[in-house]
């Protein structure tokens, strides 16, 4: 297991709480945590780079329908859309190989490593009568520092995934957003 320097994760916590809508006040005037969002409300831990993992709701019947990239002060974040009924599950992690969903085929992804979304409580378009997300190609935006590329792949038996191109193992945080749902992943800047 990779152990993140206690200095990165210091300014990993640093950057999150300077990006907008990070430093918000939570329930009972607690300032939210620097992980992502469950489901049901919770926190989910993070440790740098470690994978994180969050249950989808089980009447999940979800479409991406956008995708998109942007360079942030402090982190790169990559924004997956999602229309349809539930709440998303992800699985998100640090892979040292892609493939594409149903064939297995190689997926190649720019970058010094890649990180892996996995949404979970997905469906096709025909089941939650959303339209999908239709890539033009990998996609890049100008000025971002971690992030080198994001493919989105396919939706595949219950789940949807796309792949992050990244300048090294940085440390990230998911998280859930509503109206419209959103899971956001952040790849903060190299310190």
């Amino acid at each position: 297991m990779r152990r993140v320097h206690p200095a990165v994760v210091a300014a990993l916590a640093v950057v999150l709480a300077a990006l907008p809508g990070c430093a918000a006040t939570g329930a009972a005037g607690r300032a939210p945590s620097t992980a992502g969002t469950s489901a049901s409300g919770d926190a989910v831990p993070t440790d740098g780079s470690d994978p994180q993992t969050v249950e989808a709701s089980p009447d999940a019947r979800l479409t991406v329908t956008d995708v998109r990239l942007s360079a942030e002060e402090g982190a790169d974040r990559v924004v997956l859309e999602l229309g349809g009924t539930g709440t998303p599950g992800w699985d998100v992690r640090y892979v040292d190989a892609v493939t594409a969903p149903g064939s297995g085929e190689p997926v190649r992804v720019g970058g010094d490593a890649v990180l892996l979304v996995a949404l979970t409580g997905t469906a096709y378009p025909f089941d939650t009568g959303v339209d999908e997300f239709a890539p033009t190609g990998k996609l890049t935006a100008a000025g971002t520092r971690s992030v080198t590329e994001v493919h989105f792949l396919a939706t595949y038996e219950g789940t949807t995934t796309a792949a992050v191109g990244t300048r090294a193992e940085l440390p990230f945080r998911v998280q859930l957003l509503q109206d419209p749902v959103r899971v956001v992943v952040e790849v903060v800047h190299a310190p």
